[in-house]
Formats: C-alpha cells, structure tokens, sequence
C-alpha cells in the first residue's frame, strides 16, 4: 500500500520469491531484464540524485518509514537546488542492485532506501545506501550508509534532512564511502 501512496513505480529483482532473496543474495543484486527495461524507460536519465525505495529484509521498515524520509530527501535536496531524478520501488532488492540502476540512469550520485534486518533492535530500523556513480562490482567501501532509521533511533524526518546534506557534500567532494572526507 505504502507504494501506490508514494506514487512509485515497482521493479523486481531476478528474485521470483522472498525464499530466493534469502538463498540468493547475488540475485537481489540485478534488477529482472523487464525491471531494468522498465527503469530505463520509466527515470529520467542522467539525473544529478537517484533516489529509490526497496524492501530489503524489512519491508515493515520501509512502510514506517519512507512517507517521512523520502519528502524530506526532496525537500533538502531541492533547497540546496539539486535536481533528483524518478523515484521507484525495488521489491526482492539488495543494496547492490543500487550499482546496476546508477548504470541506467547515468545518476551522479543514487541512494537507496532499504529494510534492514529485522530483530538487530526493531523490524522498523531502515537505512540509507548513498554512492558517486555506482558501477556494478564497485567496492563495498564506495558505499556511505545513514542507518538505524526509525522513531526509537534516527528520527525519519531528521534523517531524510541529514541524508540530503550528506549527498550535497557527496556531490561537492565527487567522492562517497571511504574516499569521502567529511
């Protein structure tokens, strides 16, 4: 429900079930041949800012969370005037899917919004994977991450705030995860 309210679009990973995301993790990692046609017809190209939403191992965190972190992203970003492309819905999706969507778009930087795993302190807890231009088999250390999003810990709002000064200067340093210093 929390997609049709947001206005996104909904792509699938090569994952047919939630069985297949838990056994394989590779699969979460690459967008369905229709899912990646349909990003690639459906986003804007080479958007500065990528943003999108996936289910991750917690879906329960994604609804609790992204009616609050995702405007507040937009909003940030649009203050500092940076333009964000098509935001969309990745079911069955790994952090890594994020590289190949960076590839379609041309985005200078994508973030992603995704579940966590359920049960570290509550099923709510999402967070926030920001990378400059994501290739696919990047290294992990390329990643910035903003996590323990939800009301008991990063407040959503205040977090989607904190996410988009976080990409501001992402796109000023033209560099993300261990390459960047803050």
């Amino acid at each position: 429900d929390f997609v049709d309210k947001m206005g996104l679009f909904t792509v699938q990973t090569k994952c047919d079930s939630k069985d297949t995301y838990l056994t394989r993790p590779d699969l979460g990692r690459m967008l369905s041949d229709e899912g990646a046609k349909v990003v690639a017809e459906k986003c804007e190209k080479n958007p500065t800012v990528q943003i999108y939403v996936s289910d991750g191992l917690s879906s329960a965190a994604v609804a609790a969370n992204v009616g609050d972190v995702l405007p507040a992203i937009e909003q940030g970003l649009k203050s500092y005037g940076i333009k964000v492309g098509t935001p969309f819905f990745v079911k069955y999706g790994r952090v890594g899917v994020m590289d190949q969507v960076s590839e379609i778009t041309g985005a200078d930087v994508t973030c992603v919004l995704i579940g966590e795993r359920p049960g570290l302190i509550t099923a709510n807890s999402m967070s926030a994977y920001i990378a400059y231009k994501a290739t696919v088999g990047m290294p992990e250390a390329r990643r910035t991450v903003v996590s323990n999003i939800h009301a008991e810990g990063t407040v959503p709002a205040e977090a989607g705030a904190h996410i988009a000064e976080i990409i501001k200067k992402i796109l000023e340093a033209k560099a993300s995860g261990t390459d960047l210093k803050l």
